[in-house]
């Protein structure tokens, strides 16, 4: 969210515009605050995405999602761990492929187990988008 605001300069009294937004800064696991980065999150994502159908704007749109998604909640600083779970659910919706990867490293996934389970949720949530668009 950005405000755009006219100007005047006092020395010149030309007129320009300016647009302006809140900072928004992410507190890491170590407790060092940092300002948040898109290109962060383009470029965990894309690690994850490797080998995988998705392009740079496929990206680049996931992450004004997570942006948008973060910056609604209004907060001024935001847990890096709520940026992780603020990127599963476009990430889910882009390729789900990228989502095991993305999800088995950011949930720590130990074992099989974790796998199977993410990816039975995953066809639980196929199965009624099925009879969803059935009806």
């Amino acid at each position: 969210m950005s405000i755009r605001r006219r100007r005047q300069c006092p020395d010149c009294g030309r007129r320009f515009s300016t647009t302006e937004t809140a900072s928004l800064n992410v507190v890491k696991r170590n407790g060092f605050v940092q300002p948040f980065s898109r290109e962060k999150i383009v470029s965990g994502v894309r690690k994850a995405c490797q080998g995988r159908p998705v392009t740079d704007t496929d990206l680049a749109m996931l992450a004004q999602r997570v942006e948008e998604t973060i910056r609604a909640t209004g907060a001024s600083q935001v847990d890096a761990n709520d940026i992780g779970l603020a990127i599963l659910l476009p990430l889910r919706e882009l390729d789900e492929v990228a989502y095991l990867r993305f999800a088995s490293v950011y949930q720590g996934f130990d074992s099989l187990d974790d796998f199977e389970a993410a990816i039975a949720l995953l066809r639980v949530e196929h199965d009624a988008t099925a009879e969803v668009t059935e009806s």
